[in-house]
């Protein structure tokens, strides 16, 4: 059985899901930071729809939403990054 691939909106939709449940309601991903995930290389593009539009798998996704949380939940923090 092929994993299940999500578009840009369904993707936004899960990762809004999950980090709404570590922030109390407070954050939610959208459809732009899918792109930015996927630009910024947290991202990786699983296939293409039928209009060879980028699909992501789940895992991938997961990955991602960790990867970029501390950040969006804490923004401050983005300048205290190191190279």
């Amino acid at each position: 059985m092929a994993d299940q691939l999500y578009n840009g909106t369904e993707a936004a939709r899960l990762a809004t899901e999950w980090r709404r449940r570590v922030s109390a309601g407070a954050a939610r991903v959208s459809r732009s930071a899918i792109c930015n995930w996927r630009r910024r290389g947290h991202l990786p593009v699983a296939g293409l729809d039928e209009r060879q539009r980028p699909l992501y798998a789940l895992a991938d996704l997961a990955r991602a939403e960790l990867a970029t949380r501390d950040i969006a939940l804490h923004p401050e923090r983005a300048t205290q990054r190191t190279p």
